[in-house]
């Protein structure tokens, strides 16, 4: 039933941007089984940090003994060959992985990746016999790389220890005996038995009689919640004082928790405008350097006189190695990860990096009212039944048309009614958007909905809807007005402080209903929103949104995901209250609130802020730079050593910036 105020969440259909650099992304699912560097660093970090370095080491010892050998403690029999060989092994260790990812994205077509840059310049340098400086190119090369793999590595795992809260045994009862079984083995219909402390493996229903559950794997929140038989209980939840008894409703892998890992290990695809243009850039950037390096190598046979090829082929090779976009491929992907993992921690699921970006330049909200600013637990207060009309008839009829609907006003309903009555059939039965149910019994009309479904009928009434401030629900009968049932929802406890703290960030205020304008109005003035708007039918709440859109703004929509389909379209982002609750707001929001507070949306616009701020630090730091050292390589002042600052040092600084954001508190 759609009665005054239950907003909906529909699917946008996002385009999914494809990736056009000349780079694997180097935030990858768990099977993907590529890193950035070639050398599976993100997916060894495990192993020991040792077993990660030892080529590194290999190289680096091989290498300073090689510098002694040539500067401090000269010995007569390192020249020649044996000094070539010597520093050729020290090469092997750390540039036999990057020949390999220059030789495959070659086979791919993809000429000009970093790789081939590196290998090029480090042939280079043993071509004019700048043996060491080669070695050290490739070296501190690998040891950014594994660095990078490293930052890419621990981001991924601690948003996933922080989410994948399930056990991997649990014990399910045979024969009224607790058996431990492997979790995803479990099948659907079996009953878990969950200890004191336990968390539970699976999605399932509560048998027990009451259950005092934790949420903090869900929500981030370690309020405890109290559920009772027959409520959903989800994985990852941990059990109260007490012994309960679960029956397994959904497979492992389709389980709430399992939905948000995903959602939240996969949502680099969505990548994020900058992403999208470093990509692109580097695609056109790479190949043009490459040429540059040629021209500054031959271009300068023609004017200089005393033109030396050595010399000029170091410059060109020095400016090859600076001019790898190393530090904008990796920080940037890196710094948007951070972000999606900072607002993990804190109940915020972002479906990519994308939107990340676009809350971050939300200047206007608009929310709906029950559920997101107020609890959507509604209860009746007043029944109001006119004498003419058995009340128990009446109330039994509405009850059994209610039924047909998953509207928390319907749910009020059947609380304070009771039971349904199965023997009675109802014909008929039609929705009416906006406005209510229609249906027939006894070969008379049944109508329950708002006072707008009465005017559409031209049923008359003698009372003036406006002067009651609680939602209503209008009852007509045989075509007369019968009565009505007034309803009231709580404002949530952090709706006041969300409007202040959007006020703060300079966010304008809408508060759209389909509830009565009085209700909208009350609750608009209790929270201080200036901008609320009731009786709106679906159409008027996209003609609202469309003035906004009017004036090139950008909106984000809050609903709690579950019935406003043309409004959702229409929004630059939507944000979904209550994914903890809803499978299908998981499916379709853009960002989903996991604990339903409206505080989170602030929140949610905070690190989008903060994550931008952050990535353009990055890019403003690898191009100054980059373009500093560029025109010292260029000019013969700059040295491999500074052309290795220029590439591994920046990225390194990039990388230490990016992963900042999820150490902050917001």
């Amino acid at each position: 039933m759609i009665h005054q105020d239950k907003e909906v969440k529909s699917t946008k259909n996002k385009a999914k941007p494809s990736c056009c650099c000349s780079h694997d992304e180097p935030v990858h699912t768990e099977n993907d089984g590529h890193d950035h560097g070639g050398h599976d660093h993100e997916h060894n970090v495990d192993g020991g940090l040792f077993k990660l370095f030892l080529p590194s080491i290999i190289s680096f010892v091989l290498l300073i003994v090689g510098i002694a050998f040539d500067n401090y403690f000269k010995q007569e029999w390192f020249a020649g060959y044996v000094r070539i060989v010597w520093y050729a092994i020290a090469y092997l260790p750390v540039g036999i992985p990057v020949l390999r990812e220059a030789y495959e994205s070659i086979l791919k077509g993809d000429v000009f990746s970093e790789f081939f840059l590196m290998c090029i310049a480090t042939i280079g340098a043993f071509a004019i016999g700048e043996y060491p400086e080669g070695v050290a190119v490739m070296l501190f090369y690998t040891i950014g790389e594994t660095f990078q793999g490293m930052a890419v590595k621990r981001a991924k795992t601690s948003i996933k220890k922080l989410l994948d809260q399930r056990p991997d045994e649990v014990h399910i009862l045979e024969n009224n005996v607790a058996v431990k079984v492997k979790a995803k083995d479990v099948q659907i219909g079996a009953i878990i038995q969950l200890k004191a402390g336990e968390k539970l493996g699976l999605d399932g229903e509560l048998l027990s009689d009451s259950a005092f559950v934790n949420t903090v794997a869900l929500t981030g929140e370690s309020k405890p919640a109290t559920k009772k038989k027959g409520d959903t209980v989800l994985a990852g939840m941990i059990n109260g004082n007490t012994i309960i008894e679960v029956k397994v409703t959904t497979a492992y892998s389709d389980s709430k928790l399992s939905k948000i890992l995903e959602l939240v290990q996969n949502a680099t695809a969505k990548k994020a405008p900058a992403e999208l243009f470093i990509r692109k850039f580097a695609k056109i950037y790479t190949p043009i350097v490459v040429y540059l390096a040629i021209a500054i190598c031959l271009v300068p046979m023609l004017f200089v006189s005393n033109y030396v090829f050595t010399d000029w082929l170091y410059r060109a090779l020095v400016f090859l190695v600076i001019s790898c976009p190393c530090a904008l491929v990796i920080s940037i992907p890196l710094g948007y990860f951070g972000g999606i993992g900072a607002a993990s921690r804190n109940g915020i699921l972002f479906k990519g990096s994308n939107f990340l970006d676009s809350i971050s330049t939300i200047q206007n909200v608009v929310v709906d009212k029950t559920g997101t600013m107020t609890e959507g637990v509604f209860k009746v207060q007043d029944v109001i039944i006119k004498p003419e009309f058995d009340k128990d008839e009446i109330l039994k009829l509405v009850n059994v048309l209610e039924n047909k609907s998953s509207h928390p006003v319907a749910t009020a309903i059947h609380n304070h009614v009771g039971t349904v009555d199965s023997s009675v059939e109802l014909k008929d039965i039609e929705e009416i958007s906006g406005h209510g149910l229609k249906a027939t019994y006894k070969e008379k009309d049944l109508h329950v909905g708002n006072f707008k479904l009465l005017d559409k009928f031209n049923i008359s009434y003698d009372i003036d809807p406006s002067t009651i401030v609680y939602t209503t629900i209008a009852i007509a009968y045989g075509g007369k007005f019968a009565g009505y049932l007034t309803i009231a929802d709580e404002i949530k406890e952090d709706a006041k402080e969300t409007v202040s703290k959007l006020k703060a960030l300079g966010v304008k205020l809408t508060m759209l209903s389909g509830d009565k304008s009085n209700v909208v109005q009350f609750v608009a003035d209790k929270v201080g929103i200036k901008n609320a708007f009731g009786d709106l039918l679906p159409e008027d709440k996209v003609n609202k949104v469309n003035e906004i859109k009017a004036k090139n703004e950008t909106i984000a929509f809050v609903g709690d995901g579950v019935n406003d389909a043309p409004v959702i379209a229409l929004s630059t982002v939507g944000i979904a209250m209550g994914g903890l609750g809803s499978d299908a707001t998981i499916e379709t929001a853009d960002i989903v609130i996991q604990d339903d507070k409206p505080s989170k949306i602030a929140m949610a616009i905070n690190i989008g802020k903060q994550t931008k701020k952050i990535v353009w630090q990055n890019i403003t730091l690898a191009f100054v730079v980059k373009a500093f050292v560029l025109i010292l390589g260029a000019g013969g002042l700059a040295t491999m050593w500074e052309a290795v600052f220029a590439d591994v040092g920046v990225a390194l600084l990039a990388i230490l910036n990016a992963v900042r954001i999820q150490r902050m508190k917001f």
